[in-house]
């Protein structure tokens, strides 16, 4: 009898926002490496990773994700590391161009979307993005309502 591997997914998500995409416009995205520790990285792939009030800083030319919550390994001593600190964020200088005139002209901010593993390493994906206003918000939900009700709809009558 043959037996079946379970597929796996190509890059497996660690961590989402998924408020993100409620809260904000998404304009742009991009893939950035994050520079961890040993710790961070365990505990990361255990999905201890919260990125809900996270967001993206330009300092001295370079970028920092700041405000998401690594929690300390569980097998972790005392040398393990403290759950908010600031961690790089590695890109192309002309990315890091981009982000930043994006973020001081048009008043834009950058937001962390999720958190992945891709060969082996952790990538984040960021984006520019624009904040709604609740009537965007309310705009949003109706139209998502009225795409269910016509998917439930035509689902009905197959």
């Amino acid at each position: 009898m043959a037996r079946k591997r379970k597929e796996r997914s190509a890059n497996p998500v660690l961590a989402k926002n998924r408020a993100a995409r409620h809260e904000f416009h998404i304009l742009e995205t991009f893939e950035a490496g994050i520079e961890l520790l040993g710790t961070e990285v365990k505990s990361a792939r255990e999905g201890r990773v919260n990125l809900k009030d996270a967001y993206g800083k330009i300092r001295n030319g370079e970028v920092f994700l700041v405000n998401a919550h690594i929690s300390p390994y569980t097998h972790g001593n005392r040398e393990n590391h403290d759950p908010l600190r600031p961690r790089k964020l590695l890109l192309h200088k002309r990315e890091i161009g981009k982000l930043a005139k994006a973020v001081e002209t048009a008043g834009l901010t950058l937001i962390p979307l999720a958190m992945i593993l891709k060969g082996g390493l952790i990538k984040l994906e960021i984006c520019i993005a624009k904040g709604k206003k609740l009537h965007d918000k309310r705009e949003d939900s109706r139209t998502r309502e009225a795409e269910r009700e016509m998917a439930r709809e035509t689902g009905q009558h197959r």
